[in-house]
Order: C-alpha cells, then sequence, then structure tokens
C-alpha cells in the first residue's frame, strides 16, 4: 500500500474568478496537500491568500467583453505553457473555463470543474460549456435531474 509520502507530488493549477468563486476555491487548498499548488485569479489582492504559493494575476471578463476573453486566453495560455500542469481545478468563472478549456489543447493536464455553490437550481453557463473539457465534473448540489456525466460528492462550503 502507498503511504502519502510515496505518491509524486503533481503540480496542480487552481483558477477562479474573483468573490464565492476564490473563496470556493480556496476552501479546496487542503486537499491539495504537498502537491506543487499554482494560483491564478482575477485580483492581485488574492496574492496574500496564497502566499506560500506561486500566483498569477489575470483580467477578467465576460462573455460580452469579446477583446477582454480573447486578452485572457493569452494570458492563461502563457501561464498554462510555462507551468504545464498535471492538474487544473476550477470552481468558475469564465477564467476557470478557459483554463481547463486551454490546457486541454496544449497540456495532458486532467482537468476538473467544481460548479459554484450559487447554482442551486441548474448550472452556470461557464459549467454547462465546460463539460466536453472536464475530466471530472462536479456539483456542489445533489440534483434529481443531473445531466450524466455531472457528479455530486459534497460541498466545499
Amino acid at each position: 500500500m502507498n503511504s502519502p509520502d510515496s505518491i509524486p507530488s503533481k503540480k496542480i493549477m487552481a483558477v477562479s474568478s474573483g468573490g464565492g468563486h476564490w473563496v470556493e476555491l480556496l476552501r479546496l487548498k487542503p486537499a491539495f496537500g504537498n502537491h506543487q499548488a499554482i494560483y491564478i485569479s482575477v485580483s492581485d489582492l488574492y496574492r496574500e491568500d496564497v502566499p506560500d504559493r506561486p500566483f498569477y494575476t489575470i483580467n477578467d471578463a465576460t462573455r460580452w467583453n469579446l477583446i477582454g476573453l480573447l486578452k485572457m486566453a493569452f494570458k492563461l495560455i502563457k501561464i498554462i505553457r510555462t507551468e504545464n500542469p498535471d492538474v487544473v481545478i476550477s470552481t468558475g468563472a469564465a477564467p476557470g473555463y478557459l483554463a481547463l478549456r486551454l490546457a486541454k489543447r496544449f497540456t495532458k493536464a486532467r482537468t476538473i470543474w467544481l460548479e459554484t455553490l450559487a447554482r442551486v437550481e441548474n448550472l452556470s453557463l461557464s459549467g454547462r460549456k465546460v463539460k466536453p473539457y472536464a475530466d471530472l465534473w462536479l456539483t456542489q448540489w445533489p440534483y434529481e435531474n443531473r445531466p450524466k456525466k455531472l457528479q455530486y460528492k459534497g460541498k466545499v462550503i
């Protein structure tokens, strides 16, 4: 049997937009254990939440801001190519969707989408669109009529 110390360390890239998405992502820190966690979000103020880890700031954008999304995508491509993560995980929204999609294109990283806790009755737009790019697609609510691939394993908050 393998002990936790014998498990090879993985590089985990944790990505989210701000506010509640960031809070939920921080709640996952203990799950990363001794792995190399790298954080990406939309405010440099969040750097102080992970002072012992690499942190990248990207711009925030929505589907209504094509120029902002392109700028975000190019920044994420640069970070993904530089860091070459083993796993990319996100709690949303646009930054996480793009990170998972780009990681699938440019790396062999496994991808995990954790739908925000705020989406009680249905999935977010990013959550619906990320399905083809998420190796593990999770919800924090036990929906009765959830899509086939979507899994419920509990809440982070």
